[in-house]
């Protein structure tokens, strides 16, 4: 019997049998792979991961992404500003805090998402040009996605060409066509929703580590890492990682003969996982191991997390109606060769038991009757429709690649037959022996696979940039990314409108340092894209170096503040926007407006359409400080000829005394839906206002319900003279001791006061303190909230440490095992001795 290193000799030569000398048997093992059989296979993988950031990158204009522009297009325009004002937290020691720029102030990174704009803001402070590292951030998600695609499939072990497959199936999904905002695409990203791009690609890495680490124990560091990150960039995707590690590490709880695993293509092996000592083996094992590496990583976001949880009554609800034509939204037209193709995957993943195929198919069906059952006012239910795509693009460049190596299978299992029966032939003849094919063991799965992928793909994605509509068999929408992204991001400099922009900023500067700093209202109207974004003007904090306050800001919902400079907008605007659902908006009324304004502490007012300013020309509570002058703009080709007047608001100091004790309105809680209603009815009403409502305060504060009339208590008069501000402060000096005052600053919990009682919330959503010094100062501070967050992180970077210095120590104690386990071989080297 031969062994696996013998060679048979040949038949001995005979006049009927040639000599052919030394014979390889048949049963030997195959040569040493050639280099090719691995670099082959790593060259194509690379040829299409690179192809697909290659194609993204194309699309969005290289050249003006490496030009010191500032970005424009949809929110993008607005989010710009927000990580230069992180640059100075962050030079603070803080990653969120307060931000008067807006709204009156608001709590900016309280309720967003931190990461993407601390990558740009770090870059900055490394001196990186300001405008190319905010372009470069906006892009990171999409073309990072295709590289985590890959590592997915990687940590997943699939076979060859499965992760190059999955990387692929990431470019029509980014440049799907079927929506616009909801995150995810190249649209949603270059629209704003360049958070939501880099948290779903970290989402797919920590899939991949996820499932590795279970299986084998590793990765507990880098795990718990992503998925914080993930966390911190947006929680959306956050809760579609969390769901997966929920379902993998059920999977990994189940007994053996049904728990899934990755098979070989034509055979039912399961792929190679390390076992023994560094292997997850017991249930206990596999528990700890989920528990603690999500534990890890929820608490390293903790310091962002608790907060945002804890202080979401204060956020304010747009109001948004749930979408319910779920057909179009779930099964839209031009995804539907990938939605043909990710049913043939859930068919093969159950026949399979492939465990990445059943967790995308779970993933993506949990997105899809999330879709369906959301509850209204609780999420935006088009927010998870990229979940269930991605997850159906993802499937389909599994199922590809499975066909792939299906066929590759086939192919090598057919060369292998051919070979054997050319060796039994040659051995019944006498004749020359053949050579084991040397391609059998790569070819053509592994490199032919990546490029038939990629060219797939390519043939899904390009025409649109190239044909025209009416030639393609669905209304084609990604040879438009190129015309957002040149518009995106050549600028505001890029458009028409940019001198008369350049104007409004110089203006609005000008006044300020003629009349003072403070907060100006602009009038809204839709004609505003002119400047790149309807939202141009909220840059009026970054544009003056922080002297003009914006009463517009993009985050909506991060200030309970948002409902009243909407209705402002109704009274004081020819075209409002009026976004928030359910206000009672008035219609055009200036006179209202400027009372309105007064209220909020605004002190500037800029109109551009001549019926606003007719009637702003006769308010007497407004003086015209400064106009622009007749600017022209270009709308496309057609010319706009556009007057900005700017005006002074009267009697809007930022702090006033109160004439009369406010009152406690009863049975009101802390939260914006408790607080929203009895405050609006006393906004709409001015009859009401000589007496503030607010939500609490001393008992010899008079109560009131919220349908009942505010008595009247008047109170001695005080004065407030040496007004002051910063980013996170406000002071002043009063005359009187014990007399109301109120702060015309957004209120939120953090804010707390010295030299006064309070500061408690006052209609509509100012404070009310009662000074007990002559000299108050109200600053924002962290809160018990920030605090339990805080210690929460310190608790996970610790946990960390100890874990990665365990698994070192667990990997010091195997390594010596081995080594005692062998003996010195004759050169006094270790040999084994099993």
């Amino acid at each position: 019997m031969t062994t696996g290193t013998d060679v048979q000799a040949a038949p001995a030569a005979g006049p009927d049998r040639p000599s052919l000398g030394p014979a390889r048997s048949p049963f030997a093992p195959a040569p040493r792979r050639r280099p090719t059989a691995t670099v082959l296979p790593a060259l194509a993988t690379a040829v299409a991961v690179v192809g697909v950031i290659a194609v993204v990158l194309s699309q969005l204009h290289p050249g003006l992404l490496v030009s010191n522009t500032t970005t424009t297009g949809g929110d993008t325009g607005a989010h710009y500003v927000m990580p230069a004002y992180l640059a100075t937290l962050i030079s603070h020691g803080h990653l969120t805090g307060w931000d008067p720029g807006w709204y009156d102030g608001f709590p900016i990174y309280t309720y967003y998402f931190v990461l993407p704009d601390a990558l740009v803001a770090l870059a900055h402070l490394a001196h990186l040009p300001y405008g190319i590292a905010f372009k470069w951030a906006t892009l990171l998600g999409s073309v990072s996605l295709p590289v985590c695609a890959w590592a997915c499939g990687r940590l997943f072990r699939l076979r060859a060409p499965g992760p190059a497959l999955l990387a692929v199936a990431t470019l029509p999904f980014l440049f799907d066509p079927s929506y616009t905002i909801y995150g995810g695409n190249l649209f949603s990203t270059l629209a704003g929703e360049y958070a939501y791009s880099l948290s779903l690609s970290l989402a797919v890495l920590f899939l991949g580590l996820m499932a590795s680490g279970l299986r084998t124990g590793r990765h507990r560091g880098w795990t718990a890492v992503v998925l914080a990150a993930c966390i911190a960039s947006h929680i959306v995707p956050a809760a579609y990682a969390l769901v997966g590690a929920v379902v993998l590490t059920a999977f990994e709880l189940l007994p053996e003969r049904w728990r899934p695993a990755e098979a070989g293509f034509g055979r039912g092996e399961a792929e190679p996982w390390p076992v023994g000592r560094t292997a997850v083996r017991s249930t206990l094992g596999v528990l700890w191991w989920a528990v603690s590496t999500v534990g890890i990583g929820l608490a390293l976001s903790a310091w962002w997390l608790v907060p945002f949880a804890i202080r979401q009554p204060y956020a304010t609800s747009m109001g948004y109606e749930n979408v319910t034509t779920y057909a179009s939204l779930l099964l839209p037209e031009a995804d539907a060769w990938a939605l043909v193709l990710a049913a043939v995957a859930l068919a093969v993943a159950v026949v399979r038991r492939s465990r990445f195929g059943l967790l995308v198919a779970i993933l993506g069906g949990a997105a899809a009757l999330a879709v369906v059952v959301d509850p209204q006012g609780s999420l935006y239910n088009v927010r998870l429709v990229p979940l269930w795509l991605l997850s159906v693009f993802l499937m389909a460049g599994w199922v590809v690649g499975v066909g792939l190596g299906a066929g590759a299978h086939a192919w090598r299992r057919y060369r292998q037959n051919r070979w054997s029966a050319d060796v039994r032939r040659a051995w019944g003849t006498g004749g020359p022996l053949p050579a084991r094919p040397a391609t059998a063991r790569w070819a053509p799965g592994a490199v032919a696979g990546p490029l038939v992928g990629l060219l797939a793909a390519l043939v899904v994605v390009v025409p649109p940039f190239i044909l025209p509509a009416q030639a393609l068999p669905v209304t084609p929408g990604a040879n438009q990314v190129t015309n957002w992204a040149a518009w995106n991001y050549a600028g505001y400099e890029g458009t028409g409108a940019y001198g008369e922009f350049q104007a409004v900023m110089h203006t609005m500067a000008m006044v300020g340092a003629e009349h003072g700093c403070g907060r100006a209202m602009w009038e809204y109207e839709p004609n505003l894209d002119r400047f790149g974004t309807p939202m141009a003007l909220m840059l009026l904090p970054y544009e003056t170096g922080g002297c003009i306050d914006s009463m517009e800001g993009l985050l909506f919902e991060s200030s309970a503040t948002t409902p009243y400079h909407f209705i402002n907008q109704s009274e004081l605007s020819v075209q409002p926007s009026e976004p928030v659902v359910g206000l009672p908006y008035s219609g055009q009324n200036v006179a209202l407006g400027v009372r309105h304004l007064q209220l909020l502490g605004v002190r500037y007012f800029m109109a551009s359409d001549p019926a606003i300013q007719a009637a702003a020309a006769t308010d007497p509570s407004l003086r015209l400080v400064a106009t622009t002058g007749r600017l022209r703009s270009l709308v496309g080709s057609a010319p706009v000829w556009t007057i900005w007047d700017v005006y002074q608001v009267a009697d809007s100091a930022l702090v006033t005394p109160l004439s009369y004790r406010p009152a406690v309105v009863q049975g009101v809680g802390s939260s914006q839906k408790s607080w929203l209603p009895p405050s609006l009815a006393w906004y709409d009403d001015p009859a009401r206002w000589p007496v503030e409502l607010t939500a609490g305060g001393p008992a010899d504060w008079p109560r009131t319900t919220v349908l009942g009339r505010s008595p009247k208590e008047r109170v001695r008069p005080t004065a407030v003279t040496d007004i002051t501000t910063s980013d996170q402060s406000i002071s002043f000096h009063v005359s009187r001791v014990g007399t109301p005052v109120l702060v015309k600053v957004s209120y939120f919990p953090n804010w707390q006061a010295t030299g006064a009682q309070g500061p408690w919330r006052a209609t509509p959503n100012l404070m009310v303190v009662v000074p007990t010094s002559h000299d108050v100062t109200l600053r924002y501070a962290t809160s018990h909230a920030d605090e339990i967050g805080t210690l929460l992180t310190l608790a996970g970077v610790a946990a960390l440490v100890a874990s990665s210095v365990v698994a070192r120590r667990a990997r010091g104690r195997r390594g010596a095992r081995r080594r005692g386990a062998s003996g010195p071989g004759p050169s006094g080297a270790f040999t084994r001795t099993d």
